[in-house]
This record gives structure tokens, sequence and C-alpha cells, in this order.
């Protein structure tokens, strides 16, 4: 896909939401399509709590039109969400809306629309889940206010053994319906050797990720995807995949600070960019 203008997404593929199992016993052609029988761990995002009002007001809701959350993102700017590229890749923007402002996602702060979405031109390549993040650009601004605001990119990786925090209104469990309110959990960023290893190898696991993990019943879920992870205030990470859901293996999340100039870049190159 050209950085050169943005191209509306018309269809994607209706399991393109879940996090997904990569495991080497795993068919990765048939990753997207599985469905197993989970006993939740913990009772919100997988072993976290109920986030403060007000903590994260860079979050956003991507729903469809009947109110259904699918993906996190975040706010970058008046007319620009960030997100992951599987979250970007489906629904035509015509079926979806942003919910902003809140921690309850069905009582929005603000509602807006996307008119294009742009995902990175190299997804799923070389390996599938591969540069998977995307943008939405909307039709109307923001309304910035306390329970509004966009989010900083950081410049710096935080390092082994840091912690961040994700937040979102992911399920219990795989296949649960989404949370009300947003939920948070703190993680911790491990080695990425180790963490290649964790997933025996895996070309999944690659230059463009991050990967966070406490224990096992701690972790991401179905709607997290897209989601951010902060360290010291600032945007590092948006939930990507991992074995669903915290069954003691990383997640992974696509690394911003990697992918910097690309949002950079396809921000200022779209034909509808807003200042």
């Amino acid at each position: 896909m050209s950085a050169m203008f943005c191209l509306s997404q018309k269809y994607w593929p209706v399991f393109g939401l879940l996090l997904l199992v990569l495991g080497s016993s795993i068919d990765v052609t048939e990753a997207k399509r599985i469905h197993h029988k989970f006993a939740a761990f913990g009772n919100r995002i997988v072993g976290g709590q109920e986030a403060e009002e007000g903590v994260a007001p860079y979050q956003v809701s991507i729903q469809t039109l009947w109110r259904t959350h699918i993906c996190g993102g975040v706010i970058l700017n008046s007319r620009w969400i960030l997100t992951a590229g599987h979250c970007a890749n489906g629904f035509g923007v015509q079926d979806l809306q942003i919910i902003v402002g809140t921690n309850e996602r069905l009582k929005p702060g603000q509602i807006l629309y996307p008119d294009e979405a742009i995902v990175h031109s190299m997804y799923d390549i070389p390996a599938e889940y591969a540069n998977d993040i995307g943008l939405f650009h909307l039709n109307d601004s923001i309304v910035f206010n306390e329970r509004t605001q966009a989010v900083q990119l950081s410049t710096v990786h935080p390092p082994v053994g840091a912690t961040v925090i994700l937040t979102g209104w992911g399920a219990r469990g795989l296949n649960w319906p989404p949370e009300e309110r947003l939920q948070t959990i703190n993680l911790t960023v491990i080695d990425h050797g180790d963490c290649k290893r964790a997933w025996d190898d895996n070309d999944g696991v690659d230059i463009g990720h991050f990967c966070t993990f406490t224990r096992a019943g701690e972790g991401a879920c179905n709607g997290d995807s897209g989601g951010p992870l902060m360290w010291e205030n600032k945007l590092v990470g948006l939930v990507n995949w991992g074995a669903p859901c915290a069954l003691g293996k990383p997640d992974m999340q696509a690394n911003t600070i990697y992918y910097l100039d690309w949002i950079r870049r396809n921000i200022a190159e779209c034909k509808h960019r807003v200042n």
C-alpha cells in the first residue's frame, strides 16, 4: 500500500481481531480461525484491574456501528488514530466508529468516524503479523479536554525489566465478551532472545516487536489488540498477538519506536493531512 495517499479499507476477515496462537504446534495458516476452550484467570484484562477514571485520556475504543468493541487504539492528534494493522485492515471504514474520552466504552465522551485507513505496506511480510501497525483518519476533529488527549510517542526503547502499562477493554478470556469499563495491568519487558526461544524461534517474533511477560494468568486478550503500552508516560507499543489468553507465553507488542518514522511519514504524506 502506498504511503503517498490514504487508501480506504473496504473489507476484512471477521476473525482478524483475536490475539492469535502462533506456537510451533499450530499451523499458522489456521491461526486466525482457532478457538480454544479457555479457563479464565481473574476477572478482567487477564489478571488486571479496573483503571482509574481519566488515567488514559489517549485511549480509544474502535467499535462497529452497532457498538461492538473490536480493538483499542490511541489518539495521535485531532484527526489521527494509531492501532494495530489487523485492526485497520478489515471492516470497511464506513462500518466503524471511534469512541474517545471515557472509561466506559458504552458511554462515549465523543463519537468520531473514520474515513480512511492506512496499513503498513509490508503487513504480514515476511511472517504473519509482521509490521502489524495501522492508522485511521477521522472525518471530523476530536475535541480535546481533560478526558481526551493526544498520546506522547516515546523515542526511547524500554529496557529489559521495565514495567509497561497496558490499558484496554479486552475480554476476561478467549471468546468472552469485552469489558464495559477500562482495565489496566502492569507488564514486564523481557529479553527478545528469551522471547523468541519461548516461541520456539517463531518468525513472528521479529525486530518490529518487543515482548512482555510476568506470569501465567496475566496479559492481553481478545479486544486488547491495538491498545497502548506506556512507559514513563509515553507510548512504546501496541498489542499485536499472543497465546490467548495469558497462558504462560510472552505477548508480542508492536514497537512504536521502531515504526516512528512510518507513523510520521504516512500522516505527513496523506492527502487528508490535518495539522
